[in-house]
This record gives C-alpha cells, structure tokens and sequence, in this order.
C-alpha cells in the first residue's frame, strides 16, 4: 500500500509548514517532498532533492495533509447515485410528484432520497405517494435518514402495512428499512463503493470512517482482496455487532487482517437521540411546533454505561451519536463513568456548561459543518427556545475539544472543500454567516479534516497528501468551496491526477 515519489515544487499550506526551518510561516516557498516506503523521508527547497524514483511535479500548487471524512454511511453513500433526487422539494406534493414516471430499480422498487420537511406547507401522507406511485413499491428517504415515507405498496411489501396514514416510518423502523435497500449483492455494492470512492479522491480524500449499519469486515476484506486501494477506512460496527467483534478479537485501531494495511478496526457506533429534522433528537426544551416533544432518548442512561463498559475492557473505542442537548449530555456522563475513549458524532446542540466537561474527559467531537448551513432555518425555526449552542465548532474547538470533521454522507454532499468552506464561513449562499461566532480559521479546519484532526506534513508522516490549485488560505467562499485538486497521494502512490 506504499510507494517512493518525488514531489517537485509545492507549496505548503497545511498543518506542519510552521516546523520547516528554511519555509517562510507564510509557507510560500516552494519545496521538494520525497517520499520513501510511504512516509515522508525529506522535505527541501525546491530543486535540491535527487532521487531514483518516479516524480509528480506539483508546479506551484499549494499542499495539505490527505483529507478524511470523519463520518461516512459508505454504501447507502454509493447508491445514492442510483437514487431520485429530493432535495428540491419544497413540499409533500412536489416530492411526490418528483416520482411520477420513474422507472423502477432493478429489484422492483422506486427510491428517493433527501428530503427536508421540516419546512414544507403540507405532510407526507400515504394517499398522497398512492396516488402517484399506485402499485410500484417507493421509498422516500429522509435526508437526515431517521425517517422514511413509503406508500402503500411498499408498507405492504416491507410488512410494515399497521404504520399511521402518513405512511412515515422513523427511527429504528426507518434504519432497518434502509438496510434493506442498501443490502445490495456484492458485485453491485462493490462497484459502487468504488466508483464513489474515485470520485472522492478527486477532492482530495485518503480515508474515511465508514458507519454503514451492517457488519463490514468481511465486505473490506473482500474489497481489498479484489484490489480496493483509493483510500484508507476505519470501519465501525453497531451494538447487535459487538459481542462479534469481541468474540473476534478486533481491537479499534488495529489493522484488518488480510487488508494489506489499508484498513483498519474503527469504533462501535451507538445512535442514543434522533436528529432535529424528524423532531426526535432529544432536547432540554420542547420543539417549537410541537410543545409536549422533547425528542427521545433511544439509549437509555444505564444502558449507555453498560456498553462503554464492555467497548472499553475489549479495547474498543465508541463513537455516540448525540445531536440533542440532552443526549449530548448522557454521552458525557456515560464517558465520564466509564473513561471510555472515542468521539460524540454530531453534537450539534451543546450546553454552555458541558463544553469543559467535553475537554476535560478528551472526547473528541465528531462533527458535520455541512449541517449548520443545511439546517440553519429549520433550527431557527424548531430550536428557537433551546438555550443551549446551536451546532458548535469555535465553542467546542476554544473550550480544548479535539475537533473531526465529516459529512454524513449521503446526508450532506461528500466533498471536504463544502464541508472546510461551510466551517470557515458558515453560509453556502449570499446570506451572511449563520452564527458567526461559531466560525472557524482555514488552519483549524484543515487540521479538523486531517486524519483524527492531527494530521501534518512533517518527516516521518505518512504521505498521504492533497495538492491543492488555489492557496485555502486566502481563498474566498466559492473557491474554498470548488477547490481546485492537482492530485491526491495515499502512502506514496497517486490515486487521483488531473
């Protein structure tokens, strides 16, 4: 999974540039980059390093550390391609509409995904989707994917016919629904992680933490076996899969036997709250449209610390999933009571006074900054009672939080430019910021987007690499945001060129 390289003339721009000795801070001087076995072995003014090995002239372009993405559902990601998009529809009737003439999938079923309805003038409703769809079975996935609206046919076909008359399924009956759609054969999954991952790497992507909701070792190790190698992954698993992984011996960080290296044992991933689009992310107040709902918990306290207790005498990491104040809450009482190690993925509502509690325990934050500028109406509107800090990057990152940042892919587009230019600017349209006070520097987040957010250009790295068209440090929104990728190296080897 390694390689020697001589990159040739590049420019700085990442975590690491402020160690070189002979580099101005700006990090403006050009610089040799050799590589030998995978990691970096010298770094010297341009034109001073000689070695017989293959070359990538990097013509002035301004280097980063390889990009990750923290938080990826990576097959529903893939065929997500294969899916209507949503994301348009402004209402119940629009979304619906959006399906008419479809043709079905290969395995009978109509699928969109997307949707927002947190905002629309009117419901999903059964009826509605029947009279559109009649007999095909369709489904239409929330973007935050803790709900779903089927018609008919498909309630039928899933044996979900008792649901309400909105035809809409949430939470856990909205999750294994979309196991079943994403439980594609091998052959067609496979090809589509691949092409997906293509694609990213020509963003400038060198891994991934993939949190698909199926059991995903025998899946890597098959990918790798079959040649995968565009990017590293950590792979997680859920509570129905931790006593396998256990009984397998699979520590978080280890490699994956049989995957050359390339991949590697990752967390166990707990979902304790919903999420603020389906109104079930668990809150300290109500929702404003909905004065009695406070969200759920769906991990209850004691259960909580029970399963930390068993990831962290296995050596097992967690990653919980907490959006909702009072999630993020019993999060951290359940790290404090067991000193469990690992990350509260979204976090996006955070009270003041557990910020220290954050840092002090050395929980890192997991979090999508994509989030904030796709949901920053629908949380003006839903949460303009709660009191605590509306998804928090400035907040957590000067409270001593280590910061990752990701998109929940397909949730938010899979692009770490979107996701750097929406931390560093907090808008993707010309409407000012969205709480700008939560703004981050371009250095904070290309250290967040870096591997576990510590990531440098230092001697004796990994080279994993980004060589960037435009300086991310002085670029504006829309250039931050479409960012310009020469190339992508993973351990010495190009994966992607233009």
């Amino acid at each position: 999974m390694s390689a020697d390289l001589l990159i040739r003339s590049v420019r700085l721009a990442g975590p690491g540039r402020e160690l070189l000795p002979f580099s101005s801070p700006e990090g403006d001087d050009p610089v040799d980059i050799l590589v030998a076995g995978g990691v970096i072995a010298d770094i010297a003014p341009a034109g001073n390093l000689r070695a017989a090995v293959d070359s990538l002239d990097g013509d002035g372009s301004w280097v980063v550390p390889g990009l990750w993405d923290h938080h990826v559902h990576t097959v529903q990601w893939a065929l997500d391609a294969q899916r209507v998009p949503l994301g348009g529809a402004t209402s119940a009737a629009e979304a619906a509409r959006m399906l008419s003439g479809v043709a079905p999938l290969p395995d009978g079923r109509i699928v969109g995904a997307g949707f927002r309805d947190g905002l629309w003038p009117d419901r999903p409703a059964r009826a509605l989707l029947d009279s559109v769809t009649g007999e095909l079975p369709a489904y239409l996935i929330n973007a935050d994917v803790h709900s779903v609206w089927l018609n008919s046919a498909a309630l039928r076909r899933e044996g979900f016919d008792g649901a309400d008359d909105d035809g809409v399924l949430r939470e856990e009956d909205a999750f294994e629904i979309s196991r079943r759609l994403n439980a594609a054969d091998a052959a067609t999954a496979d090809a589509a992680v691949r092409a997906a991952a293509e694609r990213a790497a020509a963003r400038g992507i060198t891994g991934m933490v993939d949190l698909d909701m199926a059991w995903n070792a025998e899946a890597w190790r098959r990918r790798a076996d079959a040649g995968f190698d565009t990017h590293r992954v950590e792979f997680a698993f859920y509570q129905d899969g931790l006593q396998r992984a256990v009984d397998e011996g699979l520590r978080s960080g280890e490699e994956l036997t049989g995957t050359g290296g390339l991949v590697h044992v990752g967390p166990l991933k707990l979902i304790t709250d919903g999420s603020l689009g389906t109104r079930t992310a668990a809150c300290s107040q109500p929702y404003a449209d909905d004065p009695g709902n406070f969200g759920v918990l769906t991990v209850e306290p004691d259960e909580l610390r029970e399963l930390l207790m068993r990831a962290t005498a296995s050596g097992i990491e967690v990653a919980v999933h907490a959006i909702g104040d009072r999630a993020v809450a019993s999060a951290l009482d359940a790290f404090t009571y067991t000193q469990a190690r690992g990350t509260i993925e979204h976090a996006q509502l955070v009270r003041h006074a557990d910020l220290a509690r954050f840092a002090r325990l050395g929980v890192a934050a997991s979090v999508q900054p994509a989030h904030a500028v796709d949901d920053r109406d629908l949380a003006d509107d839903l949460w303009r009672e709660q009191q605590a800090i509306g998804y928090p990057l400035a907040s957590l990152m000067n409270a001593g939080v280590p910061l990752r940042f990701g998109s929940d892919a397909p949730v938010a587009v899979l692009d770490p430019w979107a996701t750097i230019a929406a931390a560093v600017f907090r808008t993707d349209d010309e409407r000012a910021p969205w709480h700008p006070e939560e703004r981050v520097s371009v250095d904070a987040a290309l250290r967040a987007s870096g591997r576990h957010g510590d990531a440098m250009i230092s001697l004796g790295a990994v080279a994993d690499l980004a060589l960037c068209g435009v300086d991310p440090r002085t670029a504006d929104r829309q250039q931050l945001a479409a960012m310009p990728v020469a190339a992508t190296v993973l351990g010495g080897r190009i994966t992607h060129r233009v």
